[in-house]
């Protein structure tokens, strides 16, 4: 599917989504990376930038003032109210708990209260919350559970992160959101393809054939089977909440 045609689907998807939902106004987090650049782009245009509100909400003690300013110069080019919200004050309270929190707890912790942040805000201004993650990264399970992975809806986690790559240069985005390292800064020096353990290229040729249980490339096969345990040991992520029936 070419640019053009995926980027009428996805505005089309959304539209239809908010009309069914009996809303107007969306909020999301943005974080100055190209997925939630090319996000906000699809909400201004299905629901006009005047519904449309972003913000930001760095942890100034890891968050990259560069990645500050190119959301904000994003928002502003494309006529969105923003705020500029830091989470330090918020992430330091959590420092008095009664124990010693784990690294992965407390670089979890930056994700889970971003989203408290946006759903006040949706509740407050009757919003939907609209995430930003898309579809290679979900069946890898790389989101925070409540954290980023808390939405109402996905517009773009239907689509792999190449795809996400060809929208954003369709829109003309800044080189600044094509040619960022991705990284979803949860700790210095943290990069996201380092930590999926695999390029982007090679998840999203590999994504499709794993999931579609066909023929895996001669050469690729470890990285496919690196795919597979992924999808397999972050299935509780993607799955709803157990209620057992007794």
């Amino acid at each position: 599917m070419n640019a053009i045609d995926l980027e009428k689907r996805l505005v089309s998807g959304i539209k239809k989504f908010f009309s069914r939902q009996g809303k107007t106004k969306a909020v999301l987090g943005l974080s100055g990376g190209i997925d939630s650049a090319v996000t906000l782009k699809l909400l201004c245009e299905a629901l006009g930038p005047e519904s449309v509100t972003a913000i930001l909400m760095p942890n100034t003690k890891l968050t990259k003032q560069s990645s500050v300013e190119d959301a904000r110069k994003l928002s502003e080019s494309l006529g969105v109210k923003y705020f500029v919200v830091p989470i330090d004050g918020v992430l330091e309270r959590f420092e008095a708990l009664p124990w010693q929190q784990g690294g992965i707890a407390k670089a979890n912790l930056n994700a889970r209260v971003r989203a408290l942040i946006l759903y006040n805000y949706a509740n407050t201004y009757a919003c939907l919350v609209v995430g930003t993650g898309n579809k290679s990264e979900f069946w890898m399970g790389y989101f925070t559970k409540h954290g980023d992975g808390a939405a109402d809806m996905f517009p773009i986690g239907g689509i792999l992160k190449t795809e996400v790559r060809a929208l954003a240069r369709h829109f003309g985005l800044p080189k600044e959101f094509l040619e960022k390292v991705p990284s979803a800064e949860l700790w210095a020096g943290q990069e996201d393809e380092k930590e999926l353990g695999v390029t982007y290229e090679v998840l999203d040729e590999l994504l499709p054939l794993v999931l579609g249980k066909k023929k895996i490339p001669k050469g690729k096969e470890a990285e496919a089977k690196k795919i597979s345990e992924a999808i397999k040991a972050t299935e509780h992520k993607r799955a709803p909440a157990v209620v057992l029936d007794v």
